[in-house]
């Protein structure tokens, strides 16, 4: 993942292995140690006096923190200084599915998930033979990993919440029904590691996952603006290059839309601005842009933005809520290819399919006789955005330096290409000069 996306945490692994007990405690420990990562458990966070670990402890004796409240006190965690720096292995969380998307919601993503396994007959016995050191915590095995200080040896204790082996049973099956659910929502980034086997190799095999990069269908998480005048073709790139590379594709105005039908408060808000074609305020739509870039798909995957910001006042908004594109294009052409593109389009109200008198007729006269034109799209309608858009193209080219300028009046596969050559190079070190 690149390093400069826009998430609040900089992630570093997660290990979810509750059933394996000593072999988790053990991995975490000396991989925290090897990588200089902070090792978080839950355990440990609800020893911080912090009003959210207050109000968790309340509901420890009914062993069910509520999720919003769960998923605070991670975030909390994460957010300290120690987290923000070196990264974090987060220890048995989380262990369910819902807790794995709470996490997700709350912006926590790692780059890599371990999953320890072993046959149920072999962590019982480990378990049975767990020993705890009271004055340093580190947990040892009668059998398989012993003190090599007989004065560590004299103080170990058998765990007082060590659970009898029918309940141990039940304990492993509830782990068995989690655990695919679980993989399945981290499985872009998981490992499953075959913990039956000594615990040196095993750590060894850890260590070397996640000191593997992770890697997707492009080089970087892309983060991706797209300008230019109606009928450019924002929203086909858009569409190709999402669909090529697995990123989310947002169109600034069908959001707007989306959200518009949707009855809450926010669709509420912004429903008499389209009602009326009116420009609903930056401040509400950055709102609603920063909610939808903040989800882990945007997060995890990159986002190709179109529609929006159109003026370096929009912008600068942009880059003030730390959504920075790493790639930004402008696709250009004259007026007059604009006019022809936009000016000769209608859409089929029986299929929504859009047809245009000149690149695409309709299939017959049936459908050309249905065919209903957009009076935004009317040549008079048409002119005023141009002359909208180009008034702010010059000081958003000047917003974004590096931005590359693509010409339009292209075969829209040729004008792909030309993106996507340039997606794949090397990374801009500088987007704005703000």
């Amino acid at each position: 993942m690149d390093a400069t996306r826009p998430l609040r945490i900089p992630p570093e692994m997660a290990i979810y292995a509750e059933k394996h007990d000593i072999f988790l405690l053990v991995q975490a420990k000396k991989l925290c140690e090897l990588t200089q990562a902070i090792h978080v458990t839950l355990s440990d966070i609800l020893k911080d006096d912090s009003d959210l670990s207050i109000a968790a402890k309340q509901y420890q004796d009914k062993k069910q923190i509520p999720k919003d409240l769960w998923s605070q006190l991670i975030l909390q965690r994460l957010l300290k200084p120690d987290c923000v720096r070196r990264g974090w292995v987060l220890e048995a969380i989380p262990k369910t599915q819902e807790e794995a998307l709470c996490l997700q919601e709350a912006g926590i993503t790692p780059d890599h998930v371990v999953v320890l396994e072993a046959p149920d007959v072999v962590l019982i016995e480990r378990s049975s033979g767990k020993r705890i050191d009271p004055v340093t915590g580190d947990v040892y095995h009668v059998t398989f990993m012993w003190p090599e200080s007989e004065e560590v040896a004299q103080r170990l204790e058998t765990p007082r919440t060590l659970m009898p082996a029918d309940l141990r049973a039940k304990k492993l099956q509830k782990y068995h029904t989690e655990a695919h659910a679980l993989k399945r929502t981290y499985h872009s980034c998981l490992k499953t590691i075959n913990a039956d086997q000594p615990h040196v190799d095993v750590f060894s095999q850890v260590l070397n996952y996640v000191r593997t990069p992770r890697h997707s269908a492009s080089p970087y998480t892309p983060r991706i603006l797209l300008f230019g005048p109606p009928g450019s073709g924002k929203s086909l790139q858009a569409k190709l290059i999402a669909q090529k590379y697995g990123i989310v594709n947002i169109c600034c105005g069908e959001l707007l839309k989306a959200v518009s039908a949707d009855e809450n408060h926010m669709g509420e808000l912004i429903k008499p601005y389209l009602e009326s074609e009116q420009q609903v305020p930056s401040s509400i739509v950055m709102r609603i842009l920063t909610e939808r870039l903040s989800r882990m798909d945007c997060t995890t995957q990159g986002w190709v933005l179109h529609g929006f910001p159109q003026d370096v006042e929009q912008a600068e908004k942009l880059q003030e809520s730390n959504f920075l594109p790493n790639r930004v294009f402008f696709l250009e052409m004259t007026d007059d290819i604009a006019i022809e593109r936009v000016t000769l389009r209608a859409v089929d109200p029986v299929t929504g399919e859009w047809y245009h008198a000149m690149y695409k007729p309709a299939p017959g006269p049936a459908v050309q006789a249905r065919l209903r034109f957009d009076p935004r799209n009317s040549e008079e309608q048409l002119l005023k955005r141009l002359k909208e858009y180009w008034s702010h193209a010059v000081d958003l080219q000047a917003f974004y330096p590096q931005a590359v300028v693509i010409n339009a009046d292209q075969d829209p596969h040729t004008v792909f290409e030309s993106l996507e050559s340039r997606l794949v190079s090397r990374l801009p070190k500088v987007l704005s000069n703000r």
